[in-house]
């Protein structure tokens, strides 16, 4: 049987940060934000040459061990078949080690690249099979789902398949992120929460889930409350004590505020008047931005495109 095809030309992926949990929706909820990395993909004729510039422009891998890549390459499979060669440019925005769905990026990035490159990939490797190819390799959903999908999503696990739906955030809603020096990785914090936690702690979580919905769509002035979290920012304070009392003293001063998925970023959640107010709160230590909300998800786009917004250290 014979292989895929080919575009020759290049394909231009660009693919929004993404914040999971929100507070309660641990696992669950994410929303994609307006911070994106960009990647150019051409195949050619042999090897593999991989330039980054940005984050992580030091220190990734410029070989198949590269999660980029390795996405690719299992797209590729699914596809029908790898390329001679590649050529990957990177063009890095998003924080990595900072939960801000860096990995996920990477990960949707490889996967819609390999099936934008890949004449009739469309029809053998659909939207539904995306999130659950992000899915299995990056391992939960959460994330992958916001990136690929864009706006305030909700994912879960049927069956062994993700499953996600995408909802429209409030307009008035205006994401700022404190982005500290230091990275926390992902398996540091899920070391510190504990296998059971107490009914009364899970219960409020899931009310306060369901409220979430509420207030991220059509009525932001819940979302303090609707942000409660019993589940999982305490136990993770020891791997990152600063951003967890960060998370309390915004919330003391009525500012919805939750650490971004494993953190050690703090997002919150306010309106347009209060956002440059806000970012200034945190301090030394912290590269304050406020953010848009990103609509469109993962996106193939033309190679003049211009870079999106980064964030100060």
């Amino acid at each position: 049987m014979a292989g895929p095809a080919f575009r020759a030309a290049a394909v231009r992926v660009r693919v929004p940060a993404s914040s999971a949990n929100l507070g309660p929706g641990f696992d669950a909820l994410g929303l994609a934000l307006g911070l994106y990395d960009d990647v150019v993909v051409r195949v050619a004729d042999s090897g593999l040459n991989i330039d980054i510039a940005g984050e992580g422009a030091d220190t990734l891998p410029r070989d198949e061990s590269h999660l980029l890549v390795r996405s690719m390459r299992t797209a590729f499979d699914l596809l029908g078949g790898q390329p001679r060669g590649l050529e990957v440019v990177c063009a890095n925005r998003i924080p990595h080690g900072r939960g801000l769905g860096s990995s996920s990026a990477a990960i949707c990035a490889g996967i819609v690249a390999a099936r934008a490159v890949t004449i009739g990939g469309e029809a053998k490797l659909d939207d539904t099979a995306l999130l659950e190819l992000a899915t299995e390799i990056e391992g939960h959903p959460d994330n992958v789902a916001a990136c690929l999908l864009g706006g305030f999503t909700l994912a879960w696990m049927e069956g062994g398949s993700a499953k996600a739906i995408r909802m429209d955030p409030a307009d008035s809603i205006v994401p700022v992120v404190f982005v500290p020096s230091k990275p926390v990785l992902t398996e540091t914090a899920r070391g510190l929460l504990p296998r059971t936690v107490p009914h009364v702690d899970a219960a409020v979580n899931a009310g306060r889930a369901g409220l979430l919905v509420e207030a991220m769509t059509r009525r932001p002035e819940f979302l303090l409350p609707a942000t409660e979290d019993r589940l999982h920012q305490e136990y993770r304070s020891p791997a990152m004590p600063e951003s967890v009392a960060l998370v309390n003293r915004l919330r003391a001063d009525g500012i919805p505020a939750v650490i971004s998925g494993a953190g050690p970023t703090v997002l919150a959640l306010v309106d347009n008047d209060a956002a440059d107010k806000v970012a200034q709160l945190a301090g030394e230590g912290w590269a304050a931005n406020r953010l848009a909300l990103d609509a469109a998800g993962a996106s193939v786009l033309p190679l003049g495109a211009q870079g999106g917004q980064s964030v100060s250290s």
